[in-house]
């Protein structure tokens, strides 16, 4: 059986035309990426890549940084490919000259090329360098009117395996007296609902007891804002699914994170999970385990 080829994908283009929104895209889609490599260490760089089995698809981002030896690029990109144990792939990012003058104001940045100061010379004169390796792309990406989430999804269209990343939901319960989790999307507080830390018999568990669960689920109060939070989660995550979101975080907490956040996240991830791939984490449970 034939070996197969690892793959690299050379990604150069433009300065300011995107590339470090791509680098961040391929990481997310599994790729180990490499930025600012010289062209003259790709080899080198392969020669250490091609003995691993720890990366499979490699990306290395090529630009005008290191311009004293873009000129060698083309030559190493051939002498990789002619080492047949190699599956190269060029990746060049374009932009029209109004875009990347207008990106460079906003940044209040130079490009690389700009020796006196005039910002279109040397947009021009990297064109003009960069032509023979946009000519031999493999593809060519203008981002000239794209957002940076509609060139994440050409990418993603373009390069990833699966096509598309799946989009997964994390329910997590936790105490605020032990402080709000720094990563929740969203945060919702219920300590307003009825406490079963008063009720002597139900202190000592927390709401993966059915004891517990059932009595702050059948409150009246507790059905109404539970109805009214699944509908306004219901009505939002389609569009956090829309903007490109892999992953949302909902935390609910209540004082100690033992009883109600517990209770009502485990129904909230029962809920969730009959449309979308659900994981649920108490943060603070561990905390009253019983000896």
């Amino acid at each position: 059986m034939a070996e197969e080829k690892k793959q690299l994908l050379i990604v150069t283009g433009m300065s300011g035309a995107g590339k470090t929104v791509t680098a961040h895209a391929l990481e997310d889609m599994g790729y180990f990426v490499v930025d600012n490599l010289p062209p003259t260490l790709l080899s080198s760089f392969w020669d250490l890549m091609i003995n691993s089995n720890d990366f499979q698809k490699v990306a290395v981002v090529i630009d005008l940084r290191v311009k004293n030896f873009y000129t060698d690029l083309l030559d190493e990109v051939n002498s990789l490919e002619d080492n047949g144990k190699v599956q190269a792939t060029i990746l060049f990012l374009e932009a029209s000259n109004d875009t990347l003058v207008a990106r460079y104001k906003e940044t209040r940045r130079l490009p690389p090329l700009a020796n006196s100061g005039r910002l279109l010379d040397g947009i021009l004169e990297e064109r003009r360098i960069l032509t023979p390796i946009k000519n031999r792309s493999n593809y060519i990406i203008d981002t000239s009117k794209l957002s940076t989430k509609q060139l994440k999804e050409k990418l993603l269209s373009t390069f990833s395996d699966s096509k598309r990343q799946p989009f997964s939901i994390e329910v997590m319960s936790f105490g605020f007296k032990y402080g709000m989790p720094i990563d929740a999307d969203i945060v919702m507080d219920v300590r307003f609902l009825p406490n079963p830390f008063y009720i002597p018999e139900l202190r000592p568990f927390t709401g993966l007891d059915k004891r517990v669960f059932d009595y702050v689920m059948s409150k009246e109060e507790t059905q109404v804002f539970y109805q009214k939070l699944l509908d306004l989660l219901k009505t939002a995550i389609p569009g956090y699914i829309k903007e490109g979101k892999e992953k949302l975080t909902i935390a609910i907490g209540c004082t100690g994170g033992q009883h109600r956040s517990v209770s009502i996240a485990q129904q909230l991830a029962r809920d969730l999970s009959k449309k979308y791939p659900v994981d649920i984490t108490h943060r603070e449970v561990s905390r009253y385990s019983r000896k």
